[in-house]
C-alpha cells in the first residue's frame, strides 16, 4: 500500500488516521481519571497515556506496513543511529506530544504519525484528542483538516501577512528561551499565540498563526508529522541557513533550531541574521 515511489495510498492513510484516533482515545481514558507522572532520565515526564497510545500506534502500524520500522518517543530500545540511517523508510512517533500540557490539563496534545522516505516527511497526521480535530497531508499531497469525515483544503496565506500588521507568532508555554525573545524584538509588531505541541504547526497551515520560531533542543518525532503537513500547505520549515528540514540524517534523533512559516516569502533571513 505504499509503493516504490514512496507515496501513501488512500488506503494507508485512512488507516494511520484511523489509528491516530484509535490512540487518542486510548489517551483520553487515562486523561479523564488520576494518573501518576514519572520523570524519565532527562527529566521529561511520561504517564499512562503515552505508553498506551504508543501500544495502540506501534501494533497498528506493523500491522499495516511490517517491512517499514518504527521511531517511537516511548520505544523502550534505541535503534542504534547507523543501523536507524541506512533505512530509506521509518515511521516517526510522538504518541502523546505535549505530556506537560497532558499533566497540565489544558488539553493542549497531540498525537503525532509521520512517514520519512529518503529524509524527507512526505506524510503527517495530528489529532488532537481532546477536540477530536484532525489534520493530515504532506507536500504534493495538500493539508486537510478533518471533521468527522469531511475534509476540508488547507492553504497558508502568501503575500499578505506582513501588510495585516502585527504579525501572529507561536510563543510556547512551556519554552520560552533568551533567544526567541530577542527574536521577537526584531520581528517588531508581533502578537504572541501561546499554543502547545504541534499545534501550533497546525495552527500555521489554517492561516491562524504566522511564525513558530524554536531554538533549543527538540525531537524529530515533535516536528516531522507537523512539517509534512505545513508543507502540504505551503508553508516551510526551515534551518537557519535556510535547508527544509530533514531527518533520520544524523547520528542525534535530536532537531537543529528551525523556524516555522505559514508564508516562506516573509523576511525570516532578516530576523535570524541580527
Amino acid at each position: 500500500m505504499v509503493d516504490a515511489a514512496g507515496p501513501v495510498t488512500a488506503a494507508v492513510r485512512e488507516r494511520v488516521i484511523a489509528i491516530a484516533r484509535a490512540a487518542a482515545d486510548a489517551i483520553l481514558a487515562v486523561y479523564a481519571q488520576d494518573f501518576d507522572v514519572v520523570r524519565k532520565a532527562d527529566a521529561s515526564p511520561v504517564t499512562a497515556a503515552d505508553l498506551a497510545a504508543h501500544r495502540v500506534i506501534v501494533d497498528g502500524l506493523r500491522a499495516l506496513t511490517p517491512d517499514i520500522p518504527i521511531v517511537s518517543e516511548e520505544s523502550a530500545v534505541v535503534v542504534p543511529a547507523a543501523q536507524r540511517r541506512a533505512w530509506p523508510r521509518m515511521w516517526l512517533v510522538d504518541p502523546l506530544d505535549g505530556t506537560r500540557e497532558f499533566v497540565k490539563r489544558n488539553g493542549e496534545f497531540t498525537v503525532n504519525i509521520a512517514l520519512i522516505d529518503n529524509g524527507v516527511a512526505v506524510f503527517g497526521v495530528i489529532q488532537a484528542p481532546v477536540t477530536g480535530a484532525l489534520w493530515h497531508g504532506g507536500p504534493g499531497r495538500g493539508a486537510f483538516v478533518r471533521d468527522g469525515d469531511r475534509d476540508t483544503a488547507l492553504h497558508a496565506p502568501r503575500g499578505d501577512s506582513a501588510a495585516r500588521g502585527g504579525l501572529r507568532v507561536a510563543a510556547s508555554r512551556s519554552h520560552r528561551d533568551p533567544r526567541t525573545a530577542a527574536l521577537l524584538e526584531r520581528i517588531g509588531d508581533v502578537t504572541p499565540v501561546p499554543l502547545g505541541s504541534s499545534l501550533k504547526f497546525c495552527r500555521l497551515a489554517e492561516g491562524g498563526m504566522d511564525v513558530y520560531p524554536r531554538f533549543g533542543p527538540t525531537s524529530e518525532w515533535d516536528t516531522a508529522a507537523g512539517q509534512a503537513i505545513l508543507e502540504g500547505a505551503g508553508g516551510a520549515v526551515l534551518d537557519p541557513q535556510g535547508r527544509p528540514f530533514r531527518y533520520n540524517q544524523r547520528d542525534t534523533i535530536l532537531n537543529g533550531d528551525f523556524i516555522a512559516l505559514g508564508d516562506p516569502s516573509l523576511p525570516w533571513r532578516d530576523w535570524l541574521a541580527a
